[in-house]
């Protein structure tokens, strides 16, 4: 396995749609490995393909305490949306950026596993919360575009401040 760069925002790279996954091979498989390895170090609960600049339909996450509970979402889609709650959000995409958020309470998502297999998952809260985010990845959504353009303006200016800062 190999720890993966992450994307930082507001790198356009971050902003492509991924496409379908078609082939479940030992490739996509690799992949998904780099990328558990790469969300534990950082460490996180869920990463998505675009913000290792593959775009590709595969996020990874892992809500438990214990770390043990990997699950691989292949071109995820959500059936259902139910209730709302408003809850902190960060992203190894942003570093040190967290704000609050509106999401739905609980999803109803179908994908496919490693082998390609279809199957359905019924998620609610931190769980929930983790899929919507790491789909918007996917479409080439970062959560601080939900926040105001005067917020997106102050966290662009803090990362490139961080940036010069570490160079």
């Amino acid at each position: 396995m190999a720890l993966l760069p992450i994307l930082r925002y507001p790198d356009v790279r971050l902003k492509k749609v991924a496409a379908p996954v078609e082939k479940f091979d030992d490739d996509i498989r690799t992949l998904a490995g780099n990328m558990a390895e790469t969300m534990y170090e950082a460490p996180g609960v869920g990463l998505a393909a675009t913000q290792v600049d593959v775009h590709k339909q595969l996020i990874v996450i892992d809500v438990s305490e214990t770390k043990d509970q990997l699950l691989v979402l292949i071109n995820p889609q959500i059936l259902d949306e139910q209730g709302l709650i408003l809850g902190e959000e960060g992203c190894l995409s942003v570093p040190g950026i967290y704000d609050k958020v509106e999401r739905a309470e609980k999803v109803t998502v179908r994908f496919q596993d490693l082998s390609g297999k279809t199957q359905t998952l019924k998620a609610e809260g931190l769980l929930a919360v983790c899929i919507q985010h790491e789909i918007d990845h996917l479409k080439g959504k970062v959560f601080v575009e939900y926040l105001s353009m005067l917020k997106q303006n102050r966290i662009k200016t803090k990362l490139a401040k961080q940036s010069r800062i570490t160079a």
